[in-house]
């Protein structure tokens, strides 16, 4: 029976989290020992973990704070747990399991990235410098690896293109249920764009915003629903009140109930500056609806643009605004046929199962490598 020891920066409600507790009910599913360590105190999935029999740990370490003791803790854990393969999850817990790979034995250790950046010359640096302590180093979308190969923060025949998954199930309702939905919202006779992610720089709600204002000019009935929470909260509903959007914006805070929100939503609207593969698309897909999306990092390998939905130039409102309103001069029945194509390319593309299985193949393959290349060494003496 395989052990699998994951390593994550936080656990928080954002996309690399939900990936990696799917990935460990898909492991858990399939008789796999799975254990979770977070870096920081960990702050949401943890009823679920325990529940499907992952434990979950931590290192005690506090966001922005360089910790050096962190590494004998997390060698501690990883010397009573014994895993088969440890795999970390963003630069913070990648550069901590490379380190500590130094001071205790890891059979196998994949790293994984999820953004086309993850900071700067520094981070970038330091990969290159522990790039040997790890097996193989993956990334979530195309964009981004290939951004990783440029700025050599990964050399080509280490990296490789590991998508997020999604459990499609989880995303389907029916007419009857939809329409409970829109009725708790109170969003009747409205045509609903939804958008779902942390409050922050990155995400540039700033640009959604104006995007929206403009569009409302020429579609009054349309509203936007925004659910999550972050430091420009205070600032971004400050700028609603000031530019008229009080009663068609509406601050949903932090929710657990995503698929639902999605499903009582006609259009799914992003405006990052960048992303890796974003959960929150896969999820808009898989609900079924059609999306307009920057153009940032691995959104265009979800968005087709012209036809599950429209892409747009990051950072410009009136750009944005007019990919809004394509989608929103369509007939009824081309946005449902979009929003089916939707749909069925998440189905075809990113199932979890499909990608669970990925990972265990990636992981056997990882382990017969550094077997040839432990066999080399001895032969050799050379450490390779």
């Amino acid at each position: 029976m395989k052990k699998v020891l994951f390593l994550i920066t936080g656990l928080d409600y954002a996309g690399a989290e939900a990936q990696v507790v799917q990935l460990s009910r898909m492991f858990r599913g399939a008789g796999f020992v799975v254990q979770l360590i977070s870096m920081i105190e960990p702050a949401a999935y943890l009823e679920e973990l325990t529940a499907m029999g992952v434990g979950v740990l931590t290192l005690g370490m506090r966001k922005g704070v360089p910790d050096p003791r962190a590494v004998f803790r997390l060698r501690r854990l990883v010397r009573s747990f014994r895993p088969d393969v440890v795999h970390s999850h963003m630069v913070h817990a990648n550069l901590l399991a490379r380190v500590t790979r130094l001071f205790v034995r890891m059979p196998v250790l994949a790293c994984t990235a999820h953004s086309i950046h993850e900071g700067g010359r520094i981070r970038t640096w330091l990969y290159r410098l522990t790039d040997r302590m790890c097996d193989v180093m993956t990334n979530v979308s195309q964009e981004a690896v290939n951004r990783y190969v440029t700025i050599k923060a990964s050399p080509p025949d280490k990296i490789r293109l590991m998508p997020n998954g999604i459990d499609m199930e989880r995303f389907c309702f029916s007419a009857r249920a939809r329409m409970q939905i829109r009725q708790k919202l109170g969003v009747e006779g409205r045509f609903v764009w939804l958008a779902v992610g942390r409050l922050a720089p990155e995400k540039d709600y700033q640009t959604m915003l104006g995007a929206f204002s403009e569009v409302c000019r020429s579609f009054p009935q349309t509203m936007l629903l925004i659910a999550g929470i972050g430091p420009e909260e205070a600032e971004l509903k400050r700028y609603c009140e000031t530019a008229g959007l009080g009663e068609q914006v509406r601050f949903l805070g932090l929710r657990t109930d995503i698929p639902e929100l999605m499903h009582g939503a006609d259009a799914y609207l992003m405006s990052s500056k960048w992303e890796g593969l974003p959960m929150v698309l896969l999820e808009a897909g898989a609900s079924g609806l059609p999306i307009v999306a920057t153009d940032a990092g691995g959104n265009r390998e979800i968005v087709q643009h012209g036809v599950n939905g429209y892409l747009s130039t990051p950072s410009d409102p009136t750009a944005l605004a007019g990919e809004m309103r394509k989608l929103l001069g369509l007939s009824s029945r081309r946005r449902a046929a979009m929003g089916r194509l939707s749909r069925e390319r998440i189905s075809r593309d990113y199932d979890i199962r499909a990608i669970a299985r990925r990972w265990e193949v990636l992981y056997e393959q990882a382990e017969r490598s550094r077997g040839r290349r432990g066999k080399l060494e001895r032969r050799s003496g050379v450490p390779l």
